[in-house]
């Protein structure tokens, strides 16, 4: 596989947005620690999936999440274990580290009955309500309303939780953004909205799709509080996600954060990514979240190479298994692939038993 991102021991690129002072040591190893394994899990997944898709033992659409790491690592530490998560089609990453097993992820992509939503979700929809992980959404924008009823139920039945929902910046040009929005700074829902904005709904870019490109304005639009967060650097996200689910539990309505990153890849593996200037990638890879996390915490003598070595081959451990136990696993019986789709007529209704 690809080193992450950049050779290992590249500077911190931040640094130099610093004014040339080293960014601070992190304040505790153990999490920063578990952060940079949260991110490279992620990456060796989704560098497997690409492979896996060439193979054809996943098929459909796939959409990773590599350069994106940060957000979904930042935030999952961050949350508490009964807070519900939405997310988009992009969603892997905020699965695995939600706490969905590396096995049931890999079932579900190959069309297993051991999946997670028994092989018939596939890439775009994994769900398990065990660790309130609501999808999985392969409609732009489909997440915002499902998370603000989410949200709707938990204020009625005096639920106090923090309703988390992800989407691209796409999905701000939707009706159902505006609607979602209004409605939950209107009735002071317990929502926080996580925008993951890499720059480019598919193939347009932010600026020549939205008039207004100031997200953050958008949402204080709307009457609730906004705030940009720098998407590339896990412990920034980390602790804005934790002051803010903070804010959302304790009932002082939705929050906005929108995280800046950059996905790696193309849209999709049917994009031929025609829309994006090399060089424009390559700077944005400079800034990498794993290299740049990683030469930090080196840096400070949190982390040596022997260490993140180790680390790498966890990840890669997990994977070849979790590859393994899918291959190995049986599609959906014929004789089930009518379960939770249809339900034997009511009595009096056309087709009942006499």
């Amino acid at each position: 596989m690809d080193p992450p991102d950049a050779a290992l021991g590249a500077p911190d690129a931040r640094d130099a947005a610093n004014g040339g002072q080293p960014s601070p040591a992190p304040a505790d190893q153990d999490l920063a620690l578990a952060l940079l394994e949260d991110m490279l899990r992620v990456r060796r997944m989704e560098e497997a999936c690409a492979q896996l898709y060439g193979q054809g033992k996943i098929r459909g659409f796939l959409h990773l999440y590599i350069g994106q790491e940060a957000i979904a690592a930042g935030a999952m530490r961050a949350l508490a274990a009964g807070d519900n998560v939405v997310a988009t089609y992009r969603e892997h990453g905020h699965a695995l580290l939600r706490g969905i097993a590396l096995r049931r992820i890999m079932a579900e992509m190959f069309g297993k009955r051991d999946g997670c939503c028994r092989g018939r979700g596939g890439s775009m929809h994994l769900f398990d309500r065990a660790t309130h992980f609501f999808g999985g959404n392969a409609i732009v924008g489909g997440g915002l309303p499902l998370v603000t009823g989410l949200a709707l139920a938990d204020r009625m039945q005096q639920q106090w939780r923090a309703n988390v929902c992800f989407f691209g910046e796409g999905a701000c040009a939707e009706g159902a953004f505006h609607e979602s929005m209004n409605l939950a700074s209107l009735w002071k829902l317990p929502v926080l909205f996580i925008c993951e904005n890499n720059l480019y709904a598919m193939g347009t870019a932010l600026a020549r799709s939205q008039a207004c490109t100031d997200l953050c304005l958008r949402a204080r639009s709307y009457g609730m509080p906004a705030m940009e967060v720098d998407g590339m650097d896990v412990l920034a996200v980390h602790a804005a996600v934790s002051q803010a689910a903070r804010q959302v539990r304790d009932g002082g309505g939705p929050l906005f954060l929108a995280c800046q990153t950059y996905r790696f890849r193309a849209h999709s593996m049917f994009d031929p990514e025609l829309y994006r200037d090399k060089a424009e990638v390559e700077a944005w890879k400079e800034r990498g979240p794993i290299h740049t996390f990683t030469a930090r915490l080196k840096r400070v003598g949190m982390l040596t190479e022997q260490a993140f070595l180790e680390m790498d081959a966890r990840a890669t451990e997990e994977i070849a298994d979790a590859i393994a136990f899918a291959d190995a696993a049986e599609p959906e019986p014929v004789a089930d692939l009518l379960r939770d789709l249809t339900t034997p007529a009511l009595p009096g209704m056309p087709g009942a038993a006499a």
